[in-house]
């Protein structure tokens, strides 16, 4: 019978998920939960994108080029320039969610065995990420009442 991997057998399971059965829960009993997680936003899609998606004048909807639209990458340079960072379309990856994105950024730059520091609160699938890259997250807890900073740093 096949095994499970040390990977899969450590990796945790998604508090997102977790709450998802709390918050329709807390629906059912006529509650309004606030949706701010896998991808529930409260605000109206704009009507322009409502309406491109309704006159649109294809027979197939394919996959996305997998690095994203080199034309939206191209966009995204001008974007940044504003602020004086200076990349080129091919520096930039267009990805599904920022899940993705934060799941590539690990895996691209930290090695097993690595310690990545992150203040918590934190984005709740971290921990999940360090573990597929085979990192160690170390945690640093900060406080409401210090607005969330980071501490202080002492010589």
């Amino acid at each position: 019978m096949p095994r499970i991997s040390v990977r899969g057998t450590e990796m945790p399971s998604s508090p997102i998920r977790k709450l998802a059965p709390l918050a329709e829960d807390a629906k059912r009993r006529g509650i309004h939960v606030y949706h701010l997680n896998i991808g529930q936003p409260d605000l109206p899609t704009p009507q322009v994108a409502i309406d491109a998606i309704k006159n649109i004048d294809r027979k197939i909807l394919e996959y996305s080029p997998s690095q994203g639209y080199r034309s939206y990458r191209e966009k995204l340079v001008g974007y940044y320039k504003k602020f004086n960072i200076n990349l080129t379309a091919d520096d930039i990856i267009i990805t599904s969610g920022g899940s993705e994105a934060v799941l590539f950024a690990f895996l691209s730059c930290l090695n097993p065995g690595d310690e990545i520091i992150v203040p918590e609160p934190a984005y709740a699938n971290y921990m999940a990420f360090a573990i597929s890259a085979g990192a160690v997250i170390r945690t640093i807890a900060t406080t409401i009442e210090e607005g969330f900073s980071l501490p202080k740093v002492t010589s």
